[in-house]
């Protein structure tokens, strides 16, 4: 029985040894196998959108050895670190790319994504031209070559490329569209209304395509086609709140207070937000009652009590306005020295002197002090002379 036990353990033991140095030699295997295809490895790596594990294998390939492809490993190596967005890594590993015999022309379409990060617009240029014919077939890098142009204040080269994606990618509208923001820029307005309406009307363009193209010629002061164009978007895109604000703003900037204001009242309804700048609004037209139907249904307390204040001295109804004291303190705004002079001067309308000079007493600020010490002489002039302030 002993001797069984211990054939068993022999047997074993045996088994054990075996087994290691089976291990230890799949292993040696596998390891100079991998490190033959570490460059292999890393563009599977890439191809999988790991771009960190793709540099990780390359950090094994022996860059000594007259077996290693020196351009593939390059480019691999800067495809990498575009991935990571380090342009300038990408561009170094890249040109080595070239230097090494990289004869493949997509890396000069790599080259251009690399100096086009680092805004080295000349240089994008450059490589995009070296690219050939490959550009005509890669809609994105008709824009860099576009966008370059532009940046390096080359307006009719940026145009022209524009034209070309255009050419080569008919059904593709963001040529067009990019086209339209630059007419805008270079102050040739009616081309771009025409080309800007053909954009929209071709492109199903979106609410976000017709704020954009509202907002740029609205900036640029051309504030009726802005409008039209706007007006369009709003009856497409209802409920979209940023092309009723832009709206909004552009009648405001034309001086059309109430249309301004109706139309975020409107907005207002979906978005309670809007009801302040809507008041406000109000106010500015002179429509104060309606500002004050408005400001109550504000629901930041501190902003509707401060619009609240203005609304009511501007209506003359300064007995509710010195009633707010209690609220104004509640809430902190007499800490805003505009806030406690006009209270100041709610209380003054309503005769509560001694109120007054509570007030004044804490204004530090130069022209707020100036206003108080001129209440404060019509305060004195009305307790010599009461006559003077019925």
């Amino acid at each position: 029985m002993k001797n069984r036990l211990l054939w068993q353990l022999y047997c074993l033991v045996y088994v054990a040894i075996v087994l290691s140095c089976y291990t230890q030699a799949v292993q040696a295997v596998g390891n100079k196998a991998a490190a033959a295809d570490f460059i292999e490895l890393a563009a599977v790596m890439l191809k999988d959108g790991h771009h960190d594990r793709a540099l990780l294998a390359l950090q094994s390939v022996d860059l000594g050895s007259n077996k290693t492809d020196l351009a593939r490993f390059y480019t691999l190596q800067g495809l990498a670190y575009l991935g990571l967005n380090d342009p300038e890594a990408a561009k170094d590993s890249l040109q080595q790319a070239v230097s090494n015999g990289q004869r493949d022309r997509s890396i000069f379409i790599y080259l251009a994504q690399a100096h086009f990060g680092l805004k080295d617009y000349r240089n994008t240029v450059n490589a995009i031209d070296k690219a050939g014919d490959l550009v005509n077939k890669d809609a994105a890098l008709i824009g860099l070559k576009a966008e370059s142009h532009w940046y390096l204040n080359q307006p009719e080269a940026a145009i022209n490329a524009l034209n070309e994606g255009q050419r080569a990618f008919p059904s593709d509208f963001r040529f067009l569209k990019r086209k339209v923001f630059y007419l805008v820029e270079l102050g040739l307005y009616q081309e771009a209304v025409r080309l800007g309406r053909a954009y929209l009307m071709r492109s199903k363009a979106s609410a976000a395509d017709y704020a954009a193209f509202g907002n740029a010629l609205r900036l640029s002061r051309e504030f009726q086609e802005a409008v039209n164009i706007l007006e369009i978007a709003r009856l497409q895109y209802p409920d979209d709140e940023l092309i009723a604000k832009l709206l909004a703003h552009t009648y405001l900037d034309q001086g059309l207070l109430n249309a301004a204001a109706f139309i975020l009242e409107q907005a207002a309804l979906r978005n309670p937000v809007l009801q302040t700048e809507a008041a406000e609004i109000y106010r500015r037209a002179g429509r104060l009652h309606k500002a004050l139907t408005l400001n109550e249904s504000i629901i930041d307390q501190k902003i509707k009590l401060k619009q609240r204040l203005s609304i009511l001295l501007a209506l003359k109804q300064y007995e509710r306005a010195a009633n707010m004291e209690s609220s104004l303190y509640r809430t902190g705004l007499l800490e805003d020295q505009s806030v406690r002079y006009a209270l100041a001067y709610a209380l003054f309308s309503t005769r509560r002197f001694t109120e007054v000079n509570k007030h004044l007493d804490h204004l530090k600020d130069a022209e707020l002090f100036r206003k108080a010490t001129e209440l404060r002489r019509l305060m004195d002039a009305c307790k010599n002379e009461p006559w003077q302030c019925v």
